[in-house]
């Protein structure tokens, strides 16, 4: 079981809004909340009474929904907090928001090895009070983590036997500067339901419940379909317009500049488009055909990325794979839209035979160069140092339209 918070026997003191029995029942309706509920909940109160709530219930529950409040607010009310609550939340916040140093929680059952079962067992009693340990982490002499004591082994161990004897030596543990990615990677096969958290000197300075990494991911993964396309990671369904048109607008202006591109390069075959006027028709269609092979391709390798999976394979193989599998898709759909192009040009008096060639050979081309361009676009963005995920789609897009259009109008001006 993971760990719940314990809010028995808090004092609750009123708020200057609400009588003692209104603010009990606030109190006990934020406790059976998740973080995220809990802090919608407040959202209107005052700050004093936002302080006196998160003060009435378990410190590292009060934590969780601090994080849940605006980031503005968020410092207004660490300002006011008690010093325990704030504390955690200053040194949660020396570490970047993707790592798992923001999320950890206060140490709780840390013992010294050399502390008996029998005392231990006493000690954790008393703890159980307020909050409720999943295991004994055991120290060394320099505070350095030396052990693990799972709570059957202390319960099953001789009361006069030390921590030492009965623990599990080399715990595996995460570090602070560990992003959640590569934690839920390294605890995938673990299923622990805590995992201790050390600084580069192996100190235990936190534990993250295992729930807390999956609920990070999962957020972040829920953000990434917006983050595609402009919408940031922090919009909401109630977020005021005039923040959302800070958020979408800069990368609405960056897709009209790479639009024109696009518009460039078919204004540069203006002469072959009005010799050859049914190609104008196939250009939406080619247009289309590449840019869901792109985003297919890009869609794959954000998973990957996601996933880690970029480690065990070279990117050289898997462009070659999407090179192969844009071939092979451009020659089936390129078949259908050649015979489709023979068609209409006979009806308009043009060349059938040559331009549904030229369709065939650009269709072909282009899913080949969207395959690849998917690949490569979020990879070229991470080893810049920028998010994959929050430009790539715009970037594959002007790339297979440039591309596509491109092809088509150039093959066509050769054979004209």
């Amino acid at each position: 079981m993971t760990e719940k918070p314990n809010h028995e026997n808090l004092a609750l003191e009123p708020t200057a809004n609400c009588s003692e029995e209104e603010f009990s029942q606030l109190v006990e309706s934020v406790i059976r909340r998740a973080p995220m509920d809990a802090a919608g909940l407040l959202t209107d109160l005052s700050d004093d009474d936002l302080v006196k709530v998160l003060e009435s219930v378990d410190p590292t529950f009060a934590l969780k929904i601090l994080y849940c409040l605006p980031g503005e607010r968020q410092e207004e009310i660490a300002e006011d907090i008690t010093e325990q609550i704030a504390d955690r939340w200053s040194l949660n916040q020396q570490y970047d928001p993707d790592t798992v140093g923001r999320v950890m929680e206060k140490p709780v059952g840390v013992f010294h090895y050399t502390d008996t079962a029998g005392d231990t067992i006493n000690a954790i009693r008393e703890l159980a009070k307020t909050t409720l340990p999943t295991y004994v982490y055991v120290l060394d002499d320099v505070d350095q983590l030396y052990g693990v004591v799972v709570m059957r082994d202390l319960m099953l161990a001789d009361p006069t036997q030390t921590l030492a004897e009965v623990m599990l030596r080399e715990p595996f543990s995460l570090t602070a500067e560990t992003t959640i990615g590569d934690a839920m990677q390294a605890v995938v096969h673990r299923h622990y339901p805590v995992y201790p958290v050390c600084d580069s000197l192996n100190r235990l300075i936190g534990l993250v419940p295992g729930y807390t990494l999956f609920e990070e991911q999962r957020v972040e993964l829920m953000s990434r379909p917006g983050r595609m396309v402009g919408v940031e990671q922090e919009e909401t369904i109630n977020t005021p317009w005039r923040t959302c048109l800070k958020f979408r607008h800069p990368w609405l202006q960056l897709n009209l500049l790479t639009a024109f591109l696009a518009a460039l390069v078919v204004g540069l075959f203006e002469e072959t488009i009005q010799q050859v006027v049914v190609l104008a028709a196939f250009l939406p269609v080619l247009a289309g055909q590449s840019g869901n092979t792109g985003c297919q391709s890009l869609a794959v390798t954000l998973r990957g990325l996601t996933l880690g999976e970029f480690a065990q394979l070279k990117t050289g193989s898997i462009v070659r794979k999407e090179a192969a599998l844009g071939c092979a898709n451009g020659l089936l759909v390129g078949v259908i839209a050649a015979v489709a192009m023979y068609f209409y040009a006979a009806a308009t008096g043009g060349n059938p035979t040559l331009l549904a060639l030229v369709v065939l050979v650009a269709m072909t081309g282009s899913c080949i160069l969207s395959g690849v361009t998917g690949v490569l676009v979020p990879m070229a963005l991470k080893k810049v140092g920028a998010d994959p995920v929050t430009a790539s789609s715009i970037f594959v897009t002007t790339a297979t339209d440039v591309c596509s259009m491109g092809l088509l109008l150039a093959l066509a001006t050769l054979v004209i």
